[in-house]
């Protein structure tokens, strides 16, 4: 695939969590190949080795911080360490998430506090740790949520992942109003179906993943226009194009939509 060029890029050093795979492994590959210096944080320390490896092969450089949960905990003490090695930050990508699909009624309110935590809590925790630091200097600095869809376009059985995905998408809007005169710029990235393991766990028997197959993003595709974004003064990312558009629909028309497309929203 040719890459989009963003010259803003080189030399930079942006965090990305979730990076050990789908979204964020394909962000940090990007990034290294534009010549920015992904930071590469995520659960699986294995997983993290292997891709440093990959983007070291092929003449990038990056940077691992393995967690081990990310808990209000594990995260302070992460950022401290952050601060302490790395002299300057230019950018974080908030993307680790994940989500179950289960009708509200057999609904695990364990998962969705998990849920809560690395979707919502754990992108709070490291957007305000590192706010400071981002503002402190005059050169660009760059927040990106990676939200979802479900933000805008909620539907049966993603209850606790669209009620999660809704908090980011609402604490997203707010930090870009709180910091719109700095230098630091804040982006949401509202995604529909991307075609990656995260559906090994959401949708265990595969239905709603057979059912939407053909309309799946390439996680390739989000990442080249993800990283084309950096230090622009771009507000929202929405993907596909025709899921947004239904979206302002949505809340134009909620209870013609939720009519007209139930059988489409039911495919869960």
């Amino acid at each position: 695939m040719k890459i989009r060029r963003n010259r803003s890029v080189y030399d930079k050093k942006i965090i990305i969590t979730g990076a050990s795979k789908g979204i964020g492994r394909e962000i940090a590959k990007e990034i290294a190949a534009q010549g920015g210096i992904p930071i590469l944080v995520a659960r699986s320390t294995e997983l993290l080795e292997e891709l440093a490896e990959e983007i070291e092969v092929n003449n990038g450089i990056c940077k691992i911080y393995p967690i081990e949960t990310f808990s209000r905990e594990a995260i302070a003490e992460q950022i401290n360490t952050m601060m302490e090695k790395e002299e300057r930050i230019h950018g974080l990508i908030n993307n680790a998430g994940f989500g179950i699909f289960d009708s509200i009624e057999d609904l695990n309110i364990e998962d969705v506090e998990e849920m809560f935590q690395v979707n919502v809590l754990a992108g709070i925790q490291y957007a305000k740790g590192f706010l400071p630091h981002f503002l402190q200097f005059k050169g660009k600095s760059h927040i990106i949520n990676i939200v979802s869809q479900s933000a805008k376009l909620p539907t049966p059985k993603t209850a606790g992942y669209a009620a999660s995905k809704h908090a980011m998408l609402g604490f997203t809007n707010v930090l870009r109003q709180e910091t719109r005169e700095s230098s630091l710029t804040v982006t949401s990235v509202n995604l529909g179906p991307v075609k990656t393991s995260f559906f090994e766990v959401a949708d265990k028997n595969g239905e709603y993943q057979q059912n939407v197959e053909k309309y799946m993003l390439k996680p390739e595709k989000i990442a080249s226009k993800v990283v084309h974004s950096l230090f622009t003064n771009k507000r929202e990312i929405n993907m596909p194009w025709w899921m947004e558009a239904g979206s302002i629909f949505y809340r134009l028309f909620p209870g013609l939509m939720e009519k007209m497309l139930k059988s489409q929203f039911d495919k869960k």
